[in-house]
């Protein structure tokens, strides 16, 4: 792998509607509109931190589809390989209590993220890649799902790919998910998850014992952030943490996506991407963690999925 081997994130972009505040009950409703979606949140961030990143992904013509594909340029994403779209985006809208809960609609039927075809996404891959990143709806979607699974098998000859399931139960029944994880693990050199993936994908599992089980199914290296408790990797069973840094927190949104994104983009950067990790030691992985964690916290202190760049983890010492 040279240095110029970008990684690619294959996946949805969604566009992320608030119910703004009405004065009056009968008052016009009104949403504000933020371009958001896992996988397009850890290429943005992927970016931001200089990784050379290409993003996959189907992008509607309509007005969420440019204000999609404005964010990721911006970010420096190569949009070279996005297919463009006859397709509504898909769109969620919540609608927050006083309290800070909040009540989602999703429209995502038919939507341009899931309608990916075998040629597009050969057209999509092709040359060199240092790593494909994917994961969160794009599997588990009708009828572009089995379609990516097609893929991981076919380019981790390679590159190395990495999974992160971003269970989304309001969406999608999680035992689709836990029907096709053994899939994943035997294609995937990294799985990444939640600790609430974790409760819907193994529920009364450990992380240990979860990623025992994730190794047995073929997967090297399993990740799994735990919130304020820190993060857990084990690498062929040998286990590693790292806790999470003081942060005041405003909100968790984009949170895993840009942990994801810095995890990744420290293995890059120490040369361990591109192959089956073979020769990844323990301090590499480590060191990514700490990197990773530093990324999300970094999204926490901020309104909303606005990951850091480079210069500014630098300025903030981090």
């Amino acid at each position: 792998m040279t240095a110029e081997h970008p990684i690619a994130v294959l996946g949805e972009c969604v566009a992320d509607a608030f119910v703004a505040p009405r004065g009056e009950a009968a008052a016009p409703l009104a949403l504000d509109v933020f371009p958001g979606g896992g996988p397009a949140n850890t290429a943005v961030a992927l970016a931001r931190l200089g990784t050379p990143t290409r993003f996959l992904g189907r992008l509607s013509h309509d007005v969420f589809g440019r204000l999609f594909a404005a964010r990721l340029a911006e970010s420096g994403v190569d949009l070279s390989r996005t297919v463009r779209a006859a397709q509504p985006s898909t769109l969620a809208i919540a609608d927050v209590a006083e309290d800070g809960s909040a009540d989602y609609s999703f429209h995502a039927e038919q939507t341009a993220d899931w309608q990916w075809t075998d040629d597009e996404l050969a057209t999509a891959t092709a040359g060199p890649l240092s790593c494909l990143h994917t994961g969160s709806l794009a599997l588990v979607q009708q009828p572009g799902g089995p379609a990516v699974e097609r893929l991981l098998a076919e380019i981790r000859d390679r590159a190395t790919v990495s999974v992160d399931p971003n269970v989304r139960p309001l969406l999608v029944d999680p035992a689709v998910y836990r029907e096709a994880l053994p899939r994943w693990c035997a294609a995937a050199d990294i799985l990444r998850l939640s600790d609430d993936d974790l409760a819907q994908l193994r529920p009364g599992a450990t992380p240990e014992e979860a990623a025992d089980a994730f190794h047995a199914d073929g997967v090297p290296l399993v990740v799994v952030t735990l919130g304020a408790e820190g993060v857990l990797a084990s690498l062929h069973g040998e286990r590693l943490r790292v806790p999470t840094p003081p942060t005041r927190v405003v909100d968790t949104v984009g949170a895993g996506d840009s942990f994801m994104a810095g995890f990744l983009h420290a293995l890059r950067t120490a040369g361990a991407l591109g192959g089956r990790l073979e020769g990844l030691t323990g301090q590499q992985v480590t060191e990514a963690l700490e990197f990773g964690v530093r990324v999300a916290a970094a999204v926490v202190s901020v309104r909303g999925a606005n990951p850091p760049w480079a210069k500014d983890l630098e300025a903030a010492g981090q």
